[in-house]
């Protein structure tokens, strides 16, 4: 079909009209009107060619775009290399050591201490993984109710569960942070003595007040920062807030070792009961950041065996990646900026508030369209699917992919979020790959904005 003939065919269903039947020309028919003795059809079809010229409505004429949400930048020649060396050795496991010999985890270890600042690390099979073993180690036991964000993502309130503990589910606020007025209001009725910190999507709460909060509660704090390695609050790194942090390196994440987990801590006791949790058998003395002998001597023989360690393989290409990292983030920067900008640009877009003292690491992009209804937002998701951009909604009545919300999660006592709720309702999520380019971003920030556009005319009139 012609463009000539593809915009007769749509100014013929849209009944020949300008105004709100036909929000497809509303916005520039404010700034037209027709001439004495020119007909409401001309003029329609003339109103719908300019915008056609300017921003193509036709499904066929439409930017598009054409790269992969799941496409992951490939492991560079030198983690290659290291995971080649590894498998001609024959020595996969971690305690699988030759005399003298440190190993490559034990080496991650020492390096991501160092990199995190930390004074121990533990690395681990999962960032799940990493969240249960933390938990132990913190003291939590079965039947202890632990507090967490009620937006988050399962392996959270999963891994609160696979201990036998209870979740009890905070409210978020606008910003997807925990709202802190809630967490108190939670912890005056259940006493609960922990609270696991998940930094969703990597937004950070006002961690000063957090900190402060905790301490004036007792509250033993675990930082899930699986969304959050290298991000930092007034230039203090994620995960250095609370008694112990826990890291992904899921291949979504910061560093891509297909799965992996990182857990750190400056307490040694703590972290002597988390390596004999992880599976070290009597093997803790070959730990890279491992505390002295005398605080091993009651969790070598206190803590069960959950053989969660990570093998040579995934630490040797952690360690290629982890100098990478800094420049990343810089990347990450880039390409969020020029896919929010065209959000921000659209009145009917909400995009969560970036506090000064947060540095995000915009490995993804979540906003909200309040003004839509269920259908509104599950069209929006086919509308920008058919032009080649995945969004996640968390406000879909089933989970689906990664996406959930705390309705789906069975094993967690139903809790009443209002707030949280709300806002999930019409909370949208994407990726943004190291495969995209700064350009390709820019285009898809377009694509959203224009099909939340259509969906929105009245918001959308001035764009």
């Amino acid at each position: 079909m012609t463009q000539k003939a593809c915009i007769r065919e749509k100014v013929t269903r849209a009944g020949m009209l300008v105004g709100p039947r036909n929000p497809g020309i509303r916005c520039v028919s404010s700034r037209f009107r027709p001439k004495p003795g020119l007909s409401i059809q001309i003029f329609a079809y003339v109103v719908a060619l300019v915008r056609a010229r300017a921003a193509p409505q036709c499904r066929g004429m439409e930017e598009r775009f054409t790269g992969n949400f799941t496409q992951q930048e490939p492991i560079s020649e030198a983690g290659i290399a290291a995971v080649g060396d590894i498998l001609r050795s024959g020595r996969l496991h971690r305690y699988n050591l030759a005399g003298g010999e440190r190993g490559a985890v034990a080496a991650l270890e020492e390096e991501y201490a160092a990199w995190q600042g930390a004074r121990h690390c533990l690395a681990v099979t999962s960032g799940g993984q990493g969240m249960q073993i933390a938990l132990r180690a913190a003291g939590v036991r079965p039947g202890d109710p632990v507090l967490t964000n009620a937006f988050t993502l399962a392996p959270v309130p999963g891994a609160i569960a696979a201990i036998g503990a209870r979740p009890v589910l905070v409210e978020v606020d606008d910003t997807l942070c925990i709202d802190l007025d809630d967490l108190r209001r939670k912890w005056e009725i259940c006493k609960a003595p922990c609270l696991l910190l998940s930094h969703m999507r990597g937004h950070l709460c006002d961690m000063d007040k957090l900190v402060a909060l905790a301490s004036t509660l007792g509250l033993t704090v675990i930082e899930d920062c699986a969304h959050t390695m290298g991000a930092e609050w007034n230039g203090v790194k994620s995960g250095n807030f609370g008694h112990a942090a826990c890291f992904s390196t899921q291949t979504y994440k910061h560093m891509n070792s297909g799965e992996g987990g990182l857990v750190t801590s400056d307490d040694a006791g703590f972290m002597a009961r988390a390596i004999i949790l992880s599976g070290s058998y009597m093997n803790h003395a070959t730990h890279g950041t491992r505390p002295d002998d005398p605080d091993f001597a009651d969790a070598r023989l206190d803590m069960p065996n959950c053989s969660a360690r990570m093998d040579m393989m995934r630490a040797a290409l952690l360690r290629t990646q982890l100098p990478d990292l800094p420049r990343n983030i810089d990347r990450w920067a880039r390409r969020f900026e020029a896919a929010a900008a065209p959000l921000a640009a659209n009145p009917a877009v909400s995009l969560p508030a970036m506090r000064p003292e947060m540095r995000r690491v915009g490995s993804s992009i979540q906003f909200r369209v309040p003004s839509l209804d269920a259908g509104g937002c599950d069209a929006l998701v086919q509308g920008c699917a058919a032009r080649g951009v995945v969004l996640k909604w968390f406000g879909r009545d089933v989970p689906e992919g990664f996406t959930s919300a705390h309705p789906s999660w069975r094993y967690v006592d139903r809790q009443d979020l209002p707030q949280t709720d709300r806002i999930l309702a019409t909370l949208f999520d994407m990726r943004l790959p190291l495969t995209f380019s700064v350009e390709d971003c820019d285009l898809i920030g377009r694509i959203i904005a224009q099909e939340v556009a259509k969906l929105t005319p009245a918001q959308g009139a001035s764009l």
